[in-house]
């Protein structure tokens, strides 16, 4: 299969991983669910028997859909009988660690199974860059730190790790029509799936109004890292052109092109756009405590959970290859000494997109 044609996915974590990942992701989170809550309230709801169907787009290990669906479920809760049954379907690649997520769903305090006796649980394992529900069917969806995450990856990046802070124009043009349709599938494929007057909420990595994705400490320690243990005979030369992270930011006219020129597709509508910089959490601790090496350590752990499995892809035996345990204490090793040797503020872009479906015309 020529590299141009590899399909792509956020690697499963590692078992203990998701509290440094989890914390990051938190960013933009609370803004996010109060969107969330104002699309339940907005949402018409089916008469019963028909369930009120939600959906989650990208749901992992469901740790990061917990408190979302809770607080949809209280709003929609307050909009119809205590018996009318809500089935939410969370999606993910088949190769998701589903077990994980149903073991979350039961047994985590905060899930909704525990709340709500006429809430269900259900699992889809399909890439949302195709249709994974009937049509008509879904009234309202969720979608965090997900659809950054190319559907292949279009070329290698030949002098970084990410594609932002590559030299090469040309890769960079290859990554940007990437993005382009794979936002085009994912909206296409939601508007099939949304009931009319249903909303999805996506919350994900932006692009500022200069152009930067930020993650400029993070990324470069990382590709240096890389670096080094290339230098050092851990990894080849080969291994190391294939170590990309293919994750997209999107500003506001890349999330609006495909709706160019009538404002509509798919009679999906853009209801709300909203760009902004989430906080750096980890910084604003090591700005109370001045712990350089907690700061260092907790975006090694994020490092950690969030791309190494990613790199771990492109060693020649791939996830079973013997090297990979090395290969992500030294990885982690190499970003923690280097971020606590000079801790600065990460840049984490970031947009609220809520998509509703209009009546056809």
């Amino acid at each position: 299969m020529p590299e141009s044609s590899i399909v792509v996915r956020p690697e499963p974590m590692e078992s203990g991983s998701y509290t440094a990942s989890s914390r990051l992701q938190a960013a933009g989170l609370p803004a996010a669910m109060a969107i969330f809550e104002k699309a339940a309230d907005a949402v018409p709801l089916p008469k019963q028997p028909g369930p009120i169907v939600v959906a989650d787009y990208g749901a992992a290990n469901g740790h990061n859909s917990l408190l979302p669906m809770c607080a949809a479920i209280a709003v929609l809760r307050k909009r119809t009988r205590h018996d009318h049954s809500i089935l939410v379907v969370h999606t993910d690649l088949p190769d998701n660690d589903f077990t994980a997520l149903f073991k979350t769903l039961s047994d985590d305090p905060d899930s909704y199974l525990r709340k709500d006796a006429a809430t269900f649980a259900s699992a889809v394992g399909r890439s949302f860059y195709a249709q994974i529900l009937p049509s008509n069917s879904v009234n309202l969806g969720w979608s965090s730190w997900a659809i950054q995450w190319l559907s292949r990856v279009p070329a290698p990046v030949p002098d970084h790790i990410h594609v932002a802070y590559s030299s090469d124009e040309r890769v960079k043009a290859e990554y940007a029509r990437q993005a382009a349709h794979d936002w085009h599938e994912f909206v296409a494929f939601r508007g099939r799936e949304l009931a009319p007057g249903g909303r999805i909420v996506v919350m994900t990595p932006g692009i500022d109004e200069s152009g930067d994705f930020g993650y400029h400490p993070l990324l470069n320690s990382m590709y240096d890292a890389v670096a080094e243990l290339t230098a050092a005979g851990l990894i080849t030369e080969d291994e190391k052109h294939r170590m990309v992270l293919p994750i997209a930011g999107r500003n506001a006219a890349d999330f609006r092109a495909c709706f160019a020129p009538s404002g509509r597709f798919e009679n999906l509508e853009i209801e709300q756009l909203d760009l902004f910089d989430a906080e750096d959490r980890f910084f604003k601790q090591y700005q109370i405590d001045k712990d350089a090496k907690a700061f260092g350590a907790q975006w090694g752990a994020f490092c950690r959970a969030a791309a190494f499995p990613t790199f771990a892809s492109a060693l020649e035996g791939g996830h079973a290859d013997p090297r990979k345990t090395e290969l992500f204490d030294r990885l982690e090793a190499g970003v923690v000494s280097r971020l606590a040797a000079s801790p600065e503020q990460t840049q984490i872009p970031m947009a609220h997109v809520v998509l509703v479906k209009r009546q056809s015309k």
